[in-house]
This record gives C-alpha cells, structure tokens and sequence, in this order.
C-alpha cells in the first residue's frame, strides 16, 4: 500500500469515526430543541419547484409534530438543509423488484452538532399514476419527507 493510499484511507477513517461520535453525542444529549428551521434553498436549485415547496411545507410540521414532546423555549434551533431529492422512474422498472428507489438528502444541525441525514424510499408504480404524475410525485415526496422525520426524531434521541 502506498503512503499516499494509506494517509487518504486513515483520513476517510478519522472522519467517520468523528461523524459517529458526534452522532452518537446527539442521540445521547437528548437535545432540546426550541424551534425548527428547514432549508430548501439547495434543493430548489437542484430539483426545482413544486418538489421544493412541497419539501418547505411538510417537513417543518411533521418534524414539530415528531419532536413535540421535545420542544422548550431553552433549546436550540434545529437546521435541517435539504440539497437533494431524487425520485426514481414512474414507469415500475423491473430493475428493483418492480420498484423505484426515491432519496432524499440533506444535513441537520442543532446546536454545534452537524449530521448528514438521508431517507428513502421505495415506489411501486401504479397505471393511475401515468395519468396523474404530478399527484403521484407529491405523494413520493411525502412520503420521503416522513421518513427523514422518522430518521432525524430518531437521531434527536425523541
């Protein structure tokens, strides 16, 4: 093994063990949080609109809804930034099991602790949907946007 391969391998190495302990030091703190702020800014650069709007309305009231029990005027501002959503093709490929994977992608922050967050999601393509796409991908983002509360609520020790 090379020095070069070595030293770029103990880095990669250093920051995942740092990502785990920040994220385990998360879980652990049982954060309070005092408000919620989402970030759709990359994401409408990335996916556009409705996708990014759809994102900016649900993810703040399913993430108040998921920490509820965790919100206090002494907590921090909880940051989640989304830069990525990919949804997978409407047709069912047949690659997957039938299924289309759908992502979402992103970074949280609260306090000094800063965590990427991901979710995803399985689709599974129905005729009606070809018919009403726009319908049909509101639906999918949904339910990435509750997935990634699950993951973040998770996260949060809720």
């Amino acid at each position: 093994m090379s020095g070069h391969s070595f030293i770029r391998r103990a880095a990669i190495a250093a920051c995942a063990a740092l990502a785990l302990a920040g994220h385990a030091a998360l879980s652990q703190s049982g954060q309070a949080v005092r408000n919620i702020r989402v970030d759709v800014a990359p994401l409408r650069a990335n996916a556009g609109d409705p996708t990014a709007t759809w994102v900016e309305q649900e993810l703040p009231r399913r993430l108040a809804h998921a920490l509820a029990g965790r919100l206090t005027p002494k907590g921090g501002t909880l940051t989640v930034r989304i830069d990525y959503l990919t949804l997978g093709p409407n047709t069912g490929a047949t690659i997957h099991g039938g299924s289309s994977p759908d992502n979402i992608i992103g970074v949280a922050t609260i306090g000094s602790v800063q965590w990427p967050v991901r979710a995803a999601t399985s689709y599974a393509a129905s005729p009606i949907d070809q018919t009403m796409i726009e319908q049909s991908n509101h639906y999918r983002v949904s339910q990435l946007v509750q997935a990634l509360t699950f993951w973040i609520a998770r996260d949060l020790g809720a």
